[in-house]
């Protein structure tokens, strides 16, 4: 072979052996970063344990409570002649996903508890610690069944669920006589920078209001008042905030002049909305996340006092969603040790900080409205105490 020749082929070797290198630094990487490169088969019979009993555990409580729910109404879907359809489709569709998400966190306590005692009661979890792996390691596919749930009851309780909310008060507001506040008197709330609206009476049946009047200051000086009789909120328009004033009289006054006009009907803009001006109990849970944000945000702009609410349950929505990762902990660091007495007790002690865990999230809520408690921290706190519990349960655990 000539030099050449040889030359050439060397080269070719290196560099297809750059490419064989580079294929396996690729390859590693995406070895690495690849979610299933850490779930062992250990992990996934245990994550499949987990999952299963949680959604058995769903299933078998909420159909209780349907059963329970199906016997308190049904005099009242009888006198009110709901039909099946609207039952099943407008009330029921969106009960189950509304009360499977709320009770959540009882929900993963009881499947941490069952599915745990009976891996205890088989030494099943006594084989894995003697084949050397930790209680740390242990916790790994509980923490990875942890996050999916989080992420999907966050997901729900975020934008899922607050529309099918919708659905189901108004089928009770028509079937159940679960009469929703349609009126407001004596509103008044900044609209915008400087400009003040106040409304007499509002009835939002009607989308209707009376005794309207519209003030407009600059350098705290009243340039423009404008009232009218009847206010109407045009539902058919294209943009918001579209206004049709009825009756009206507008004073502009500029230095001692002033300047009046008048008639029988005009189409003005105001910021406002009739959402805005009526306030029913559980409004805040027909709200998505990134409405509930622009809503407080908004009323915070005009001056509203009657925000905290909302601001419970934005909070309150992100809070929730970590509380998998907290009761998983406590429910394995408490079953994870076989026990003659077998998973009774444990269950019942399960049971109880689950209600208990509710509980506080609805106390704190009612201090964060009625006792001025920040409601982030109002909604944050039983996380916080129950992280406490937690990390005692978790370092007694391996002992």
């Amino acid at each position: 072979m000539e030099y050449s020749e040889i030359r050439n082929r060397h080269k070719t070797l290196h560099a297809i052996r750059a490419i064989r290198r580079k294929v396996a630094m690729m390859s590693l990487w995406l070895n690495m970063v690849n979610p299933l490169h850490y779930v062992k088969k250990i992990d996934g019979y245990i994550i499949r344990k987990f999952i299963g009993t949680y959604i058995y555990a769903i299933i078998l409580i909420i159909s209780i409570s349907i059963v329970f729910d199906v016997n308190e109404n049904l005099a009242k879907f009888s006198t009110y002649h709901a039909p099946l359809k609207a039952i099943v489709l407008d009330y029921y569709a969106n009960f189950i996903p509304y009360f499977a998400n709320l009770f959540s966190p009882l929900f993963v306590f009881i499947a941490v508890i069952f599915f745990t005692s009976k891996l205890a009661g088989n030494s099943e979890i006594i084989a894995m610690l003697a084949c050397g792996m930790s209680f740390k390691r242990l916790m790994r596919p509980y923490m990875i069944s942890a996050a999916l749930i989080s992420v999907l009851n966050f997901f729900l309780g975020a934008y899922i669920i607050p529309q099918g909310t919708v659905v189901r008060q108004n089928f009770e507001s028509l079937y159940k006589n679960s009469r929703k506040n349609t009126s407001a008197s004596n509103v008044q709330l900044q609209v915008g920078p400087g400009t003040i609206a106040y409304i007499s009476q509002y009835d939002d049946k009607t989308k209707t209001g009376y005794g309207f009047s519209l003030d407009k200051f600059e350098n705290k000086k009243l340039v423009s008042h404008m009232t009218a009789n009847v206010i109407k909120y045009d539902t058919i328009s294209d943009s918001r905030y579209h206004w049709k004033a009825i009756n009206y009289k507008i004073r502009t006054l500029k230095g001692m002049r002033e300047h009046i006009t008048s008639g029988m009907e005009t189409d003005t803009t105001v910021m406002m909305e009739p959402m805005d001006l009526v306030f029913s109990k559980g409004q805040q849970e027909t709200l998505t996340s990134p409405e509930l944000k622009r809503y407080i945000s908004k009323q915070k702009d005009r001056g509203s006092s009657n925000v905290v609410q909302y601001e419970v349950e934005y909070h309150k929505r992100i809070a929730s969603s970590f509380a998998s990762f907290i009761l998983t902990i406590i429910g394995a660091s408490l079953s994870a040790r076989k026990r003659k007495g077998g998973m009774g007790l444990y269950l019942g002690i399960g049971m109880a900080l689950s209600f208990s865990y509710i509980l506080l999230q609805t106390v704190c809520a009612t201090f964060a409205i009625n006792a001025s408690t920040p409601p982030m921290l109002a909604a944050w706190i039983p996380n916080i105490l129950y992280s406490f519990i937690a990390y005692y349960c978790y370092k007694k655990a391996p002992n």
